[in-house]
């Protein structure tokens, strides 16, 4: 496993963006607004971080190789110390299940937004149909 999958994984959420933040974190946000997930791009210290909920904190925690986020544990979060603790597809479920509960915390007006951004992209990337021509109605010449 590497940073690429996750990487890939991650951007294909809906609405999930990216970016370099403190000097070597790959940082994955749904619309730019809020992190759902933490890549380490240097080899030292915790692979990857990512937000749970109460009762998956607990539950990872208690799992070698699984211990709370620096700076971020209060808030639930995760940090995998190496990419090998947990298999790739309980990763993956992970992210989701972050990404879940970062979306929810957003303002509903953002979540409207970006719902309705989907919608848009969806209703756009299917074939549009070419619209019926409807008959004209002839002017019916007037009676005086």
């Amino acid at each position: 496993m590497s940073v690429d999958w996750i990487r890939e994984f991650c951007l294909s959420l809906p609405h999930a963006t990216e970016q370099v933040q403190w000097g070597d974190h790959l940082v994955f946000k749904i619309g730019g607004l809020k992190m759902f997930a933490i890549v380490a791009l240097h080899p030292d210290g915790n692979r990857m971080s990512l937000k749970t909920s109460p009762e998956r904190f607990a539950e990872l925690t208690e799992i070698p190789g699984v211990v709370p986020a620096p700076y971020a544990a209060r808030n639930f979060w995760v940090a995998l110390e190496r990419w090998d603790v947990l298999r790739r597809t309980e990763i993956e479920d992970l992210v989701r299940e972050g990404y879940a509960l970062v979306f929810a915390k957003l303002p509903k007006k953002a979540q409207a937004e970006l719902s309705s951004k989907s919608t848009v992209k969806r209703v756009s990337a299917k074939k549009k149909a070419v619209p019926k021509k409807r008959a004209v109605a002839k002017k019916r010449p007037s009676r005086k």
